[in-house]
């Protein structure tokens, strides 16, 4: 079982540079961790606001500037009809080919909607998986708690894709999938998804009981403006969180240069 002890860590060689040296070194890298932490911060702090504002505007409680009109309510099962993914397993997924959404990815790799996929397959499975299409709305049929099933997602990429097994996808027209799927994600409508859940160790929810959702929907002009805020709100915290990135991949870069002293840093003399 590997170990230390304090005869060997005393006996480390280790180069140093002068104090001053390693004073301005040090200085160097916390200017790194604030620009780090700041953006920590920021990010948390957009997140909390989109969180909020999307709460009300998805709720009716505020509502954008130029609407009035009163929200009206409906079954899921008025917009569309409902299908089922098919054909695809996790032996058939491969980084390459046609683009495919497999249900336990809709938990872990989306948020409320996407352009892309993670996954591909191959022309020959593609052709027996069920198509998917750009404003279609996919839910996890399977999962392993009755508080994630049914969790939405919108499809908006250009590319046809496919759907995996354990998919209900609702194929309809009039409404804003960005904004449909937001909704079916909200609080209030994921409530109902839970209650409508079947199952102890894995849970199921039918395209049936999805049919049977109630929603309030405001009209088309209004679903447009509410999804284009939030879809604002997410471009904003990807391009800070794409910041962040680069900014630990420079304070990673940093360290290694002035650490092993391959950069180093201008230090004027004390008279």
């Amino acid at each position: 079982m590997p170990n230390l002890n304090t005869s060997i860590l005393s006996s480390l060689p280790i180069v140093l540079p002068p104090k001053r040296v390693q004073d301005r070194v040090v200085s160097a890298l916390g200017d790194a961790r604030q620009l780090i932490a700041s953006l920590e911060r920021l990010i948390a702090k957009k997140e909390a606001i989109k969180s909020g504002m999307t709460h009300q505007l998805l709720a009716g409680v505020t509502r954008l500037p130029g609407f009035t009109a009163e929200w009206t309510e409906c079954d899921l099962g008025e917009l569309g009809s409902f299908l089922k993914g098919r054909g695809v397993t996790r032996d058939d997924v491969r980084s390459t080919g046609v683009p495919c959404i497999r249900y336990g990815e809709i938990y872990t790799e989306f948020g409320d909607y996407t352009t892309n996929t993670r996954s591909y397959v191959s022309r020959e499975i593609s052709a027996t998986a069920l198509p998917v299409r750009a404003g279609d709305i996919l839910f996890a049929g399977s999962g392993e708690t009755k508080a994630e099933i049914g969790t939405a997602l919108a499809y908006i990429g250009e590319k046809d894709a496919v759907a995996g097994g354990d998919i209900i996808v609702l194929r309809g027209a009039g409404y804003n999938s960005v904004f449909l799927a937001s909704l079916l994600n909200s609080p209030r409508v994921a409530a109902q998804k839970a209650r409508r859940g079947q199952g102890d160790a894995v849970v199921h929810i039918s395209s049936a009981a999805l049919s049977g959702l109630k929603i309030q929907l405001p009209d088309r002009d209004e679903q447009d403006a509410i999804a284009a805020v939030i879809q604002d709100a997410d471009r904003e915290i990807v391009a800070l969180h794409k910041r962040l990135e680069k900014a630990r991949s420079i304070k990673q870069g940093v360290m290694q240069e002035l650490l092993t002293g391959k950069t180093r840093l201008e230090v004027k003399e004390v008279e």
